[in-house]
């Protein structure tokens, strides 16, 4: 298998040899033992640790017993949606989640949000324009997750169909961090062929005061594309292209990096136009970039308003009808996914994971490559490998969230609460665990206790690194600068979204991170905001439990605030067995609001969950179809039992 990878990128970084504490927090771990690392490097030079703690049973890695609360449409807008030639069903899911009339879900290119809007893009695209004239080298600085790898790969798609000399440089999450630091400018300087007159952050950038100070300081521009929040200070870019920008009117202001990217070029095909270089007919075809465009945004965890629902549709129908980059579909045949029927939720959790190995492991080059490739057979041959940092990545995470379950139960022995109860949120670390996965363990604890989670992991210059996921009502950027401010010097850095941040400590900072960090949770969230919810559609009529309702569901565009349809339903369990050992599955009647149970049984499957049902409970369930000797039939996905 070859591995050869452009010059522009960095070395992969291993995982530490031994479980050795170089952290002076090391005395406040409850871990009892330590996993060893395997002796041997798996291919791709991940040693892999051998965790001795005990692991959890599956059903304690996934608590389902939640409160339900059921979404209520707005009826005006729910007739108005069907008046407009609406499926009754959707318009009742839709209105439910806020769309007001059917202009909102229309999926026609002529219906996004014009680049006009987006402060700094008709600038940043005169820039361009000018650069691509005269001959200048552009170097595409990009971020080290699936968005990051996404927008460069669009980045770099773009530009070279409008004439741009451009290459890319990816900062390496083990040795340079996140973003354009003056570490990074100083790698751009050493390139072959030279410095380059333009940096262009993709999904970066913000925050980056220093870096774009440094490249001024040798002789470089900068043009920082972004979707991240800014600090106190904006770096003092030649251009800055960023909804979240003071001044910027940007109705979407959850666009995602790669989006902004796409913007860019959009406007830059615009100025080109004027400038006589193109017209209509000949062109780039930017649509050709809309499966990226889709791929970054749904694997980002953005929230897909109306704009990013339209860019994500587009990218969908396009993957549909097989008009799809190499790199896609070959990531799509190492995860089994078929591009015709091809939804979302695919997007998001079969192949952006793929995409995110190579960056949480080693290095995302890979991924980048596999995007931009034309070639089918190396498109593939990459491909592979980043299905094989992911099984690498989730062997790591399985070990890691083992340990950090436990690690609470310790936290909570003896106190007569469940685990992380008796906290508003939850701060974890331990010396040995890999920075890589911390941000996925992050999420798995918070989806588990419903408490913000920051779990953290030291780095190779001796800082701890954290990454934190949140829960609704808690803006975790925004208790970050507050926690800065209560503890002077205890963050280095820091930065993020409202559901998702990451930041630096100083090395014997945890205790005190953990400290402030639950104080300025314990103040601003209610204690009814720690219960466990979810949010249900209600039941679904009968008439409507078919194959071809699941297909239509499928076939939209779900995600991150605009949450795919749960149904509740009260249901006997008639049998029930485990698949495996991680898994259940059960046939049940569904129990009509009389207390009736239907004729009908139907298959329900428990992922994750090993302790039986009892014989009557109301549940939470996705409706999904099943095709199984040539029959197709619905089967209900259980994803909570009320409690």
């Amino acid at each position: 298998m070859k591995t050869d990878l452009p010059t522009a990128s960095f070395g992969s970084s291993q995982a530490p040899t031994d479980a050795v504490d170089k952290s002076p927090s090391a005395s406040n771990t409850k871990i009892q033992t330590a996993p060893t690392w395997g002796k041997k490097p798996t291919p791709h030079g991940i040693r892999m640790p051998i965790f001795r703690h005990p692991r959890p049973k599956p059903d304690r890695l996934l608590n389902l017993t939640m409160q339900f609360l059921l979404r209520q449409p707005d009826p005006r807008a729910q007739h108005r949606l069907e008046q407009a030639g609406t499926h009754p069903l959707l318009a009742q899911l839709f209105a439910a989640r806020g769309v007001k009339d059917a202009a909102e879900l229309e999926q026609g290119l002529e219906h996004l949000l014009p680049p006009a809007l987006l402060k700094g893009a008709e600038q940043a695209a005169q820039a361009l324009a000018d650069a691509i004239a005269r001959g200048e080298r552009l170097l595409i600085v990009a971020d080290y997750d699936c968005d990051g790898a996404t927008a460069c790969a669009v980045g770099l798609r773009g530009l070279r169909a409008m004439g741009a000399k451009v290459s890319y440089l990816v900062p390496n999450r083990f040795t340079t961090g996140y973003g354009l630091s003056p570490a990074v400018v100083e790698l751009a300087l050493q390139l072959e062929g030279g410095k380059p007159d333009w940096i262009v952050t993709v999904d970066n950038g913000i925050a980056s005061v220093e870096g774009v100070a440094h490249a001024h300081a040798h002789g470089m521009r900068v043009l920082v594309t972004d979707h991240h929040l800014p600090g106190d200070a904006l770096p003092e870019a030649e251009v800055i292209v960023n909804p979240n920008q003071p001044g910027c009117g940007f109705p979407s202001k959850s666009i995602a990096g790669v989006g902004v990217m796409f913007y860019v070029l959009l406007a830059l095909r615009a100025e080109l136009r004027r400038r006589g270089v193109f017209d209509a007919a000949n062109q780039p075809r930017l649509d050709a970039l809309l499966d990226l465009v889709a791929l970054g945004t749904v694997a980002d965890v953005v929230r897909l308003d109306a704009n990013n629902r339209l860019l994500v549709a587009q990218g969908l129908k396009r993957i549909r009808e097989g008009r799809l980059q190499p790199g896609i579909a070959a990531l799509l045949q190492v995860a089994g996914r078929e591009a015709a029927r091809i939804n979302s939720a695919d997007l998001g959790f079969a192949l952006g994971p793929r995409i995110n190995a190579a960056g949480r492991l080693a290095d995302m080059t890979v991924g980048i490559e596999c995007l931009t490739t034309d070639d089918p057979a190396r498109a593939l041959e990459l491909a592979q490998m980043l299905d094989s940092f992911n099984r690498e990545r989730r062997g790591i995470e399985d070990g890691i969230k083992a340990e950090a379950l436990a690690m609470l139960e310790d936290l909570d022995h003896g106190a007569g609460q469940e685990a992380g109860g008796n906290v508003a949120a939850i701060s974890l670390f331990a010396p040995h665990w890999h920075e890589g996965v911390i941000g996925i363990v992050a999420g798995r604890i918070k989806d588990r206790e419903h408490r913000p989670t920051f779990v953290f992991a030291p780095a190779e210059d001796g800082t701890l690194r954290g990454s934190g996921r949140s829960i609704a009502g808690f803006h975790l950027r925004d208790a970050l600068d507050l926690v800065a401010k209560r503890e002077p010097g205890l963050l280095l850095r820091f930065g993020g979204h409202a559901m998702a941040a990451g930041c630096s400590l100083v090395p014997d900072g945890f205790e005190r991170f953990r400290a402030a960090f639950a104080q300025v949770a314990g103040e601003w969230l209610e204690p009814s905001q720690l219960q466990r919810r979810v949010e249900v559609d209600g039941p679904l009529p009968a008439q409507w439990l078919l194959p071809e309702i699941a297909t239509l569901l499928s076939a939209q565009v779900w995600g991150q605030g605009f949450a795919a349809p749960l149904f509740s339903a009260r249901v006997q369990v008639k049998q029930q067995r485990l698949i495996g050992e991680r898994h259940l599955k059960a046939k049940v009647r569904l129990v009509d609001a009389e207390g009736v149970p239907g004729n009908a049984l139907f298959d329900l499957l428990a992922w994750g969950r090993t302790d039986f049902l009892p014989d009557e409970a109301r549940i939470a369930y996705r409706l999904e179809s099943n095709t199984w000797q040539g029959l197709t039939s619905v089967q209900l996905v259980l994803e909570a039992v009320e409690g």
